[in-house]
């Protein structure tokens, strides 16, 4: 190798070395804040640490993170230093997000990238402006249509910031989303929590009002489950819960992943209630958060836009992360969540999954059961150290993945006892040459006619994803 060549290879892999350490600090700050459900906490500590870190790692001179109510008016906000300081910062931040690149941002729900101040019209320089701007970077934090901030940087010089500054900065935007998001919905079931002690204080008294509470809290869980299931060209997707309480500790989620790939998740906190629904919130924050930690270099639109190298592994290694976490933090409390997490190739058909003690997933076609996929690890949650194998299957043009919880095949009958395993198998067993809708509303309708009038015992959670291809 020639010695410009040597050096050109050096520089990269520093370059790449700078990243992944500034990726990692980030990771970490964010695992603080997916455990906290202290509001006040995340805003004023890790989300300072956060934004210190992009600053430092983009070279910008100031940083600053705009914190927005729903109605685009700014609750908070965070500065790498604190030049500005009463009235008159109260004053700048108005005029930045009313007419400056920040309002552009909001306005636009875009990311704003400013070479050079003196030839952007998007830059206004404000009179007696205390510091020199020459170029700026500005993110929108927001996710499921709603903008929670706005991150911006700021250098003295020109062209200082490039993709790779904003591929970093978005990456960190995105995962602030979730974090806020998730705060709020803590925040709320907290609220709920203390509520119902309360309540049950006086059971009688306040009976109505503990089912108004708890109507609440079944609304407040519906918002950690997906609004709608995304539309992937070369599957169907469809889900159903039905709670046995108000409050439920099943739950499902399907998300997209880089190159089309596409995570789909079932899963089963032990117990039900209250302590379950919490259980669930968490868990299922983290699998969000941790799934999504992977490195991520570059400009896009969504993550099914990155055209980046994307294994499945990557994702699927939050379920060790998540399981030291809980064995550690809430062994003692002796629950547990058994799960199953898949990642589809939406190009290929292949699906690479971890089952966590979960009921084994389905594979089916017109002739009935194919295959059944086994747990490859135990629950999450009781053993420190313990071993997920990942395990993957290549799916045929009309092959369906269908996941479900213990309570389809413990669902009891005051006549008939118990519906089992078999007879479910036995129903799908006749062929399955519909779509995932019509599998779903088979197994429902016989399930329930079966149950009859008896009262539900435990949730009932399905999930199925339908290969086309």
């Amino acid at each position: 190798m020639e010695p410009e060549q040597l050096q050109r290879k050096i520089a990269a892999l520093k370059r790449e070395k700078r990243i992944h350490d500034s990726q990692n600090k980030l990771f970490k700050i964010f695992i603080t804040m997916a455990q906290s459900s202290n509001e006040s906490q995340l805003l004023n500590v890790t989300m300072q640490k956060a934004l210190e870190i992009i600053t430092r790692f983009s070279g910008a001179q100031k940083g600053g993170l705009f914190l927005l109510d729903i109605n685009g008016r700014v609750t908070d906000s965070i500065l790498t230093r604190d030049q500005i300081k009463g009235e008159r910062r109260s004053n700048l931040i108005g005029k930045v997000l009313d007419k400056g690149l920040a309002g552009w941002v909001k306005n636009t729900l875009s990311v704003g990238l400013v070479t050079d101040t003196k030839t952007d019209d998007r830059w206004v320089t404000l009179p007696n402006q205390p510091y020199r701007v020459r170029s700026a970077l500005a993110v929108p934090v927001r996710r499921n249509g709603s903008l929670f901030g706005i991150i911006t940087l700021m250098h003295p010089e020109p062209s200082h910031f490039n993709l790779t500054s904003v591929g970093i900065v978005q990456y960190a935007a995105d995962q602030m989303a979730i974090v806020l998001e998730n705060a709020k919905l803590y925040k709320k079931l907290e609220e709920l929590n203390r509520s119902l002690e309360n309540a049950r204080q006086s059971m009688e008294k306040y009976s109505r009002a503990l089912d108004a509470e708890l109507e609440k809290g079944r609304k407040i869980q519906e918002d950690f489950l997906p609004h709608s299931l995304p539309e992937v060209k070369n599957c169907d997707i469809a889900a159903c819960l039905h709670s046995a309480l108000q409050l439920s500790g099943d739950f499902y989620d399907v998300f997209e992943l880089p190159n089309k790939h596409i995570t789909f998740i079932i899963a089963d906190v032990s117990d039900k209630g209250i302590g379950s629904a919490l259980f669930m919130a968490l868990t299922r924050s983290l699998l969000r958060i941790f799934s999504r930690s992977f490195c991520i270099d570059g400009v896009s639109g969504t993550l099914a836009d990155i055209d980046t190298p994307f294994q499945p592994g990557q994702a699927l290694k939050a379920v060790s992360l998540i399981n030291e976490y809980l064995a550690k933090e809430h062994g003692s409390e002796g629950m547990f969540v058994t799960l199953f997490f898949g990642v589809l190739d939406g190009l290929t058909g292949s699906v690479a999954y971890i089952n966590g003690g979960h009921e084994p997933v389905l594979v089916l076609n017109k002739g009935g059961i194919k295959k059944a996929l086994k747990p490859t690890g135990p629950a999450l949650g009781p053993i420190q150290g313990a071993v997920y194998k990942i395990e993957t299957i290549q799916l045929e043009p009309g092959d369906i993945l269908f996941g479900f919880t213990d309570g389809v095949t413990e669902a009891r009958s005051e006549k008939k006892g118990i519906y089992t395993r078999n007879r479910l198998e036995n129903l799908i067993n006749t062929g399955v040459a519909g779509s995932v809708d019509d599998l779903l509303r088979t197994v429902k309708t016989d399930l329930f006619a079966f149950v009859d009038n008896a009262p539900q015992s435990d949730d009932i959670t399905m999930l199925a994803v339908k290969w086309q291809s």
